[in-house]
Parts: C-alpha cells; sequence; structure tokens
C-alpha cells in the first residue's frame, strides 16, 4: 500500500483516487454532469481512461443533444437523476417550489482534504492520522433552483474501500422537499453478479441469501424505523466463481441504523446500478432556505 492519492487531469475533468492497490476513477462530461469510469484493481495514474464511455446510436434511446448520441441513460453517472434522457431509479429526487421533480446538477468546484471529515450528527467511518486518507470533495450546482450538492469521496491507505455520502444545501429563497437521496449511485459496466444479503429474525440473525443478478430490480431493505434483525444494511456482489481466497467481490455497507434501501437495477443491456441510502418510502425532508441536509455514509 501507499498514502492515498488523488490525481486531477491536466484540463481538470478526470479525478483519479488510488492507494497503489485499488482505484476509483470518475470524470466530468461537457455537460457539467459527473460520470463513473473504473473502480477495482489499481490502473495507471496518467492514462485516460474516457475510453469507457460508450456512445453508440441505441434504438428507443433518449438524448438530450440532438446531434449526438449521447445519452445519460446509458452513462455510468455518480449520481443519477430522473429525466433529461436518464429513466434508470434516480439517486436525488427532489421537489422544487414550482413543482417540478427534475434536477440539473452540473459541477462547479472541487476540493482535495488529508484525511477525512466528521459527518456531524451521524455515524461514519474515521482515521486517526490525516496520512490515513484523502478525500475529494466534487460540488455541483443546480442552478435553476439555487441547489447545491456535494458528493464526498474518501480512500484509504490501509483498506481498498472508498466512503461516500452525499450533502444537499438549500440557496434559494423558499424551501425544496428532498424525496430521495441516496448515499451511494455505483453504475457497473455488466451484470455477471452473484447478489449476497444477509437476512433472518430474532434469535436467527444475518442468515446468507444468494441471487443472480437478473434484469429488472431487486433489493434489500427496512421501514421498521431501524435496520432490525431482519435484514442488515449490507451486500456483496461476487463473481460466480469467487470465494473466501481468490476472485472479485464487492462489498456495499450502509453506516445507518434506521430505514435503508440497497437495490440492484439491471437494463436491458445488463448493465446495473447499485442504489443504497435511507429507504425513500415514507422519507420527505424539508429543506429551508440557508439549510443542508447530510445523507448517512456509504462504503
Amino acid at each position: 500500500m501507499m498514502n492515498p492519492q488523488i490525481y486531477i487531469s491536466a484540463d481538470e475533468t478526470t479525478f483519479h483516487l488510488t492507494n497503489g492497490e485499488f482505484s476509483y476513477i470518475l470524470h466530468c462530461l461537457p455537460d457539467g454532469h459527473l460520470m463513473h469510469l473504473w473502480s477495482g484493481k489499481a490502473v495507471r495514474p496518467e492514462a485516460d481512461y474516457t475510453c469507457f464511455h460508450e456512445v453508440f446510436p441505441r434504438p428507443m434511446t433518449s438524448c438530450p443533444d440532438a446531434d449526438s448520441w449521447y445519452s445519460r441513460e446509458h452513462t455510468a453517472q455518480e449520481c443519477g437523476t430522473f429525466g433529461s434522457s436518464d429513466f434508470r431509479t434516480p439517486a436525488i429526487e427532489i421537489t422544487h417550489p414550482d413543482g417540478s421533480t427534475l434536477s440539473d446538477f452540473q459541477l462547479t468546484s472541487w476540493n482535495i482534504l488529508d484525511g477525512k471529515p466528521a459527518l456531524p450528527g451521524l455515524p461514519a467511518v474515521y482515521c486517526e492520522d490525516s496520512s490515513e486518507a484523502k478525500t475529494l470533495e466534487c460540488i455541483l450546482t443546480d442552478q435553476k433552483n439555487s441547489l447545491e450538492m456535494v458528493l464526498s469521496y474518501t480512500i484509504f491507505r490501509d483498506h481498498n474501500v472508498i466512503a461516500r455520502n452525499t450533502r444537499l444545501i438549500n440557496h434559494g429563497d423558499a424551501p425544496v422537499y428532498a424525496d430521495t437521496v441516496q448515499s451511494l449511485c455505483l453504475d457497473l459496466p455488466d451484470s455477471d453478479y452473484v447478489w449476497m444479503q444477509f437476512s433472518g429474525a430474532w434469535g436467527r440473525e444475518r442468515h446468507l441469501r444468494n441471487r443472480t443478478l437478473e434484469q429488472g430490480i431487486q433489493s434489500v431493505g427496512s421501514r421498521r424505523g431501524h435496520s432490525s434483525h431482519n435484514h442488515n444494511p449490507v451486500v456483496i456482489l461476487r463473481r460466480e466463481h469467487t470465494d473466501e481466497v481468490q476472485g472479485e467481490a464487492l462489498g456495499i455497507a450502509l453506516v445507518y441504523s434506521g430505514n435503508f434501501l440497497i437495490q440492484a437495477e439491471v437494463d436491458t443491456y445488463d448493465k446495473t446500478r447499485i442504489l443504497a441510502g435511507i429507504h425513500p418510502d415514507g422519507f420527505r425532508w424539508k429543506l429551508e432556505p440557508g439549510e443542508q441536509f447530510p445523507s448517512p455514509e456509504a462504503v
């Protein structure tokens, strides 16, 4: 392992978080949207990985630009919003003062911090020394609705882990309502995974359940007011032949004990969207002018 690093391309559009064993790469598209390029085994920081952004004709695809085959529905998003050519389950859904639920968050600035900032009022992982981690904060703005969204990514020196959370800030002069605020949105290039969840009941908690990902939506969650012994807020995605000593596996854990949802949505091109956060059923947060709302942390 090496000390965690965050590399930024010369044109300041690509951000590469790595600790020498693990890499996480995101990229700002010309329209200001953040897309996901890579997460997995460490790759060279100086290379250009924008080739992972697939742009080619697909039938029945909506494109925001009439002169391009670019569609957000077929682009790996860091925080997908409904509409404007992405019709998958959104990571963020807000009711604006005019009644609209469409948001358009575009990258406006970013910060790099040593260590990992605390998450006030919420449980979170932490480091004891600032050399153990580095944090990238991406600030995105919905200009029409005077809303700011901060996506936080922390990479650690000693663990192949990204800690993520989302923070909404209302800079407008009227309240808005956050109906969905997911802590994690991770779009994967295929669906060749076995879904592992830990479910049970009182006295027989955390029994392993395995399912193969299929086209459509599958999830695990709780509406009980707490995560409970019925379903644990942890999911593992593994390749078919992965076992305890070899193979690829991806774990998602929500550091939260209230209502939660972890969901996998596989489209008809076998791309997978993973969402993790507060369960949107029964959730609505009134965000007054000047207030902010932080989501729980996903790891």
